[in-house]
């Protein structure tokens, strides 16, 4: 039996092409005003159209994610919690428009041509592509100067390579924010470590955030000193489950260290955090914003470097620190990876917003089944992290099973914990990227300790991000931690 479709409007066939997140109901209301240019009976058919459309799609859709591995009731369930979501993402790419549109404004104020993406060999002087790219990055981060080289290794590279530049012996680093990330406990001196800062004579000193994960402003007050010299602010939580701070949070903290001693410098490591906001850390009184471009800022094409965006005088003690005194920013060959650089940046703002609604679909899906999750499926989010405790190693890594399984590279393998350099326990690993250790991409991992929590993020794509959370949900049911 042919369908009654209106004559005068031959696009109402793309009402059949509607994402799965978005049910009927959602879809009649989008299409609403074009109903005026049908007839009365056509007009009562499009509900019935859709929903039977829709049926279809859904059941097609849940027979390919059962190819992978996923039951039925896994598929069902996840698409119960996606259904509720559809108002959440849409405020996910607005943000994410915002923020599109500045990385474009930026790149065409910086008079990005084909010729920034040719880059250099041997010394690398005079690359018109490098320099324009550190323009392009200051005027997204608001910021005098930025170094963006793919010299800088790994986000733990770019912090050491921005402390030890801009602190000297006798100085003193305080993290009013409780404990760093592992791999800067070796770099600080809290571990003992050949070349750390301690090494170096330069003391190290924290205040832990309240219970309630608020500031101690008393304790923050007296711990600043005549020795103080620079402030590091973790944005992100690391292997902890304290709440990730926000860009006005940040200012708040800025504000009141900069009122104590306003010589003070204040450096923020932004890993995971580009482009989750509107405004970055830079905009709120950040000396420097430091981070990694195989995470957001790389938009999963680059394939190593990292960044530090501030003042020009900080920038400049990074770049002598980097390549030598006296040669600074001049030197360091792009050797042809400028154009993943300049193509990541662009895609950034949507690959971030894809990994924001990866964490944010796993947060309801665990929060309903009674596990702790930070941030909870409802809260506001600052980064792209999600954390799920378990409160067992065997929930942690069939967690990070699930999530290697439904990788389009090295799926076949079992991640396993290992001793992984920078850190003081076991850790898990899982990740099928097409760059190495890229946690952009789909990837979750977790020290094999206490409380046993796992920390999700990213997903180039949400579609993948979804397969990726489904997936390691089927393989806690099939092991009988959880039940749906």
């Amino acid at each position: 039996m042919q369908e009654n479709v209106c004559p005068q409007n031959a696009d109402f066939t793309r009402v059949f092409t509607i994402p799965v997140q978005r049910t009927p109901e959602m879809v009649c209301k989008l299409y609403k005003e074009r109903e005026n240019v049908c007839g009365a009976g056509q007009k009562e058919n499009l509900q019935t159209k859709v929903e039977r459309k829709y049926y279809f799609m859904k059941t097609d859709m849940g027979e390919l994610y059962s190819r992978f591995g996923i039951s039925d009731k896994v598929y069902r369930f996840g698409e119960e919690i996606l259904d509720a979501l559809a108002i959440r993402f849409a405020q996910i790419d607005e943000n994410a428009e915002y923020n599109q549109l500045k990385v474009i404004r930026a790149m065409q104020e910086a008079n990005v041509s084909e010729a920034c993406l040719l880059g250099t060999t041997g010394y690398g002087y005079n690359d018109l592509g490098r320099d324009t790219l550190e323009k392009v990055y200051a005027a997204v981060f608001q910021t005098e100067d930025a170094l963006v080289r793919p010299q800088i290794t790994c986000g733990t590279h770019a912090l050491a390579l921005a402390l030890m530049s801009n602190l000297r012996p006798g100085d003193e680093l305080l993290s009013p924010v409780g404990k760093p990330y592992d791999t800067l406990e070796e770099v600080i001196g809290i571990r003992a470590s050949r070349g750390s800062l301690a090494e170096y004579g330069i003391s190290y000193r924290q205040v832990d955030l309240l219970s309630d994960g608020g500031f101690d402003f008393e304790g923050i007050r007296s711990a600043i000193n005549e020795k103080t010299r620079l402030v590091t602010i973790q944005r992100s939580k690391g292997y902890q489950t304290r709440p990730t701070l926000s860009v006005a949070r940040i200012g708040e903290l800025i504000a009141f260290v900069k009122q104590m001693k306003p010589d003070v410098l204040v450096m923020v490591d932004n890993c995971y955090g580009e482009f989750v906001e509107t405004r970055e850390p830079s905009e709120v009184g950040a000396d420097m914003v430091v981070g990694s471009l195989i995470k957001n800022p790389g938009g999963g094409l680059a394939p190593i470097g990292g960044y530090i965006a501030g003042k020009t005088e900080c920038i400049e003690n990074a770049a002598c620190r980097l390549t030598s005194p006296g040669l600074a920013k001049e030197v360091g060959a792009s050797l042809g990876i400028l154009p993943a650089f300049y193509q990541g940046l662009f895609l950034a703002p949507t690959v971030t917003a894809s990994a924001l609604k990866g964490a944010i679909f796993a947060a309801n899906i665990y929060e309903r089944l009674g596990f702790d999750v930070v941030p909870d499926g409802s809260e506001i989010r600052h980064d792209i992290i999600q954390a799920v405790t378990f409160g067992s190693p065997e929930g942690v890594c069939a967690f990070c099973e699930g999530i290697q399984a439904a990788a389009p590279v090295d799926s076949f393998v079992k991640p396993e914990p290992w001793d992984m350099p920078g850190y003081d326990s076991k850790v898990i690993m899982a990740a099928g990227a097409f760059v190495s250790g890229s946690s952009i991409e789909l990837s979750a991992d977790g020290p094999i300790a206490p409380p046993y929590a796992v920390y999700f993020q990213g997903g180039l794509t949400f579609p993948h991000a979804k397969l990726g959370i489904l997936k390691s949900l089927q393989n806690l049911v099939d092991r009988g931690i959880c039940r749906v």
